[in-house]
């Protein structure tokens, strides 16, 4: 074996050094980007948060679709960017979240928000802004979601160049179904959410007879075209209906990420011939 010189080893163990930094941050972004050791979504071939899954292509979304829309008359307005009152923490304490310019934006560590009513199948509208300011990657960028009955979450992420799970991106049905296309502006930039939700349905003797179904448009762009939910959503875990609940509050997380929201109302959906 022949004797290396100090300027080549020196050289070769940086090219180790290096070979190794790559390899650990390619593992780090593996991780970022998902898991392999979650359970199966039914009726998919894919874990819970997959690193495999195909990323959902990238699409612009028109100039401007349902930016502060007027609530229609038959709406409850949730938030029109003066108060806080039809919201509570998930303790039931006062809503603390900061208001200024028509929008409220989340104060860390102060917990989630919950509304004071419940809703049973409606129709929703809701505006965010990610932070302009970009801080961290994968799920760690504008992190937050509406989560329907405290149990089935449409997330809110900073997808705008940043890669991560595709069932945890932005307007994916967490944890269950990416969206069809990813139609997300950039950091700080207003987004549109409008949900069409129709809730699970039981039995008289308590039996499920519908499961829950989602249409989400994205920035006027439609994501979810009344989807089945497998039950309800959660972090690494396969969600289920072992809870009877046909309505309740609509809750927007607190993940520590100053994400903003402004203009946001819910109607009922109604049924057809009925006055």
């Amino acid at each position: 074996m022949p004797i290396m010189k100090p300027r080549s080893l020196i050289l070769t163990l940086a090219s180790v050094a290096l070979i190794a930094t790559t390899a650990f941050a390619a593992d780090d972004k593996k991780k970022n980007l998902g898991y392999s050791d979650t359970p199966l979504i039914p009726g998919t071939q894919w874990h819970v948060h997959d690193g495999d899954r195909p990323l959902p292509r990238v699409i612009m979304p028109g100039e401007q679709f349902s930016q502060m829309a007027k609530a229609p008359s038959d709406a409850n307005v949730l938030f029109d960017g003066t108060d806080l009152s039809k919201w509570a923490h998930g303790d039931g304490s006062p809503a603390k979240w900061k208001i200024e310019n028509g929008y409220m934006e989340v104060v860390p560590k102060s917990g989630i928000l919950r509304t004071k009513d419940k809703f049973g199948d409606f129709q929703m509208h809701l505006e965010f802004a990610t932070p302009s300011k970009v801080v961290g990657n994968s799920q760690g960028r504008g992190n937050n979601g509406v989560n329907i009955f405290g149990r089935y979450e449409i997330q809110v992420l900073d997808s705008y160049e940043n890669p991560t799970y595709a069932d945890g991106q932005a307007s994916s049905i967490y944890g269950q179904t990416p969206p069809l296309v990813n139609a997300s502006r950039k950091p700080g930039e207003w987004q549109t959410y409008d949900i069409i939700f129709e809730g699970p349905r039981w039995d008289a003797e308590g039996k499920l007879v519908k499961k829950a179904y989602a249409t989400v448009l994205h920035n006027g762009v439609i994501v979810h075209n009344r989807r089945e939910l497998v039950g309800n959503t959660g972090h690494r875990t396969v969600g289920n209906y072992n809870k009877k609940q046909e309505t309740g509050p609509i809750e927007l997380y607190e993940h520590g990420d100053p994400v903003r929201f402004r203009n946001i109302w819910i109607r009922p959906m109604g049924e057809y011939d009925k006055p």
